[in-house]
């Protein structure tokens, strides 16, 4: 039996505790293109992070992928202010046939020193202007980003050849987000306003008299204002439907308070049976959705649920988005709201745009803000 010397063990123990622990310098877009070659990588990449009504995103419009972005969470009970507005998390039920088991990720500690302080700050300064926009920051940040990468080869809502649900995967909204990045650090923090200016048509526009406080019921309220059996009644009433009944368990569960934090059950199943195997864990911030702004979100988030949970036909991310916010859109219109706004300062209704003119106004409007904001592609 040979001995090594005690100097030695401890380098290699070093050495191996160094290796583990290395950093992979790395792109958005080379993280997009195979993400779960960086599963549970640390890496570091430097890039531009938005947050809006509902993208809390690290992104890079050149990637030429489905959605050209990485999701952006805290680790759990940072307890900092900067995120999406609104988010629906997929997650598999009790009843849905898939293992129970959850991913187990090393712990990110997240470095809140002043750079961080000033990441989140900056990124959760609101937009103060007239009408509603919403989700709409003032800033949005390029910095060099350190943190946990988890990546998967397929997101969202997984069926087998007979669209029968079989697994669920993704991160984020909607779970369609193939990457995630658990923020570890960030430096180099280089903030960029928004240019609201062109949007002057939103700087006067009253709150909607005859809304209900009930903000789904405002939504079937809406509906009503164009008529139920009109093709934008169904649409709005769709989206309310989409939330059940008081009291009924159809895996659709709302919560209101932050969504920037990896959740605690985290790939894990769910602990309650659902009709199709799915539940939908709607988060909303209300601190930052005051008023009519409820409703307009609420709208949005049920056109989601209704869509997810129809398996035909198959819509793609832009499509997803596309919908619900035309929902948002209609649900504006019957409470003849003047002025609605995406982050970004991208108008999407104006009350003021020629009755010939409005269809394409809002369809380049839409095209531009899922693009170049959202960073999906068409």
């Amino acid at each position: 039996m040979t001995t090594r010397p005690v100097y030695m063990t401890l380098f290699l123990l070093i050495a191996s505790v160094c290796a583990s622990a290395q950093v992979v310098d790395t792109t958005i877009c080379d993280i997009l293109a195979n993400p779960r070659s960086f599963d549970g990588k640390t890496v570091r990449v430097k890039s531009t992070a938005s947050a809006g009504f509902d993208e809390f995103i690290l992104k890079d419009a050149s990637c030429n992928q489905p959605i050209n972005a990485v999701w952006l969470s805290y680790p759990e009970g940072t307890k900092a202010k900067a995120g999406p507005l609104a988010l629906i998390a997929v997650q598999a039920a009790r009843n849905l046939a898939v293992p129970a088991t959850q991913v187990q990720h090393t712990p990110v500690k997240l470095e809140k020193n002043k750079d961080f302080k000033q990441f989140d700050s900056l990124l959760s300064t609101a937009h103060k202007g007239g009408g509603m926009c919403l989700g709409c920051g003032r800033y949005t940040v390029s910095a060099t980003f350190v943190g946990r990468l988890d990546g998967v080869d397929r997101a969202g809502i997984i069926r087998d050849a007979s669209g029968k649900i079989s697994d669920t995967a993704g991160f984020g909204n909607l779970s369609l987000y193939r990457a995630r990045l658990v923020l570890q650090s960030v430096a180099d923090v280089t903030p960029h306003e928004i240019d609201y200016s062109a949007n002057t048509a939103a700087k006067d526009d009253s709150v909607n008299e005859g809304q209900s406080g009930d903000p789904v019921a405002s939504t079937r309220q809406a509906a009503k204002a164009f008529g139920v059996e009109s093709d934008a009644g169904k649409q709005l009433e769709r989206a309310a439907a989409a939330y059940g009944n008081e009291g009924e368990d159809n895996g659709v569960n709302v919560g209101f308070g932050s969504a920037n934090e990896i959740p605690k059950n985290d790939g894990s199943k769910g602990d309650k049976d659902s009709p199709d195997g799915l539940l939908l864990n709607c988060t909303f911030d209300m601190d930052r959705l005051k008023g009519d702004a409820l409703s307009r979100a609420m709208a949005h988030v049920g056109t989601h649920i209704a869509d997810l949970r129809d398996p035909s036909p198959a819509l793609t991310s832009y499509e997803l988005e596309y919908r619900a916010w035309m929902t948002t859109i209609l649900s504006a219109l019957a409470y003849k709201q003047k002025t609605l706004t995406a982050p970004g300062g991208y108008l999407l209704w104006n009350s003021g745009w020629p009755a010939a003119e409005r269809q394409k106004s809002v369809d380049d409007g839409l095209a531009s803000f899922l693009t170049n904001w959202a960073s999906l592609k068409k």
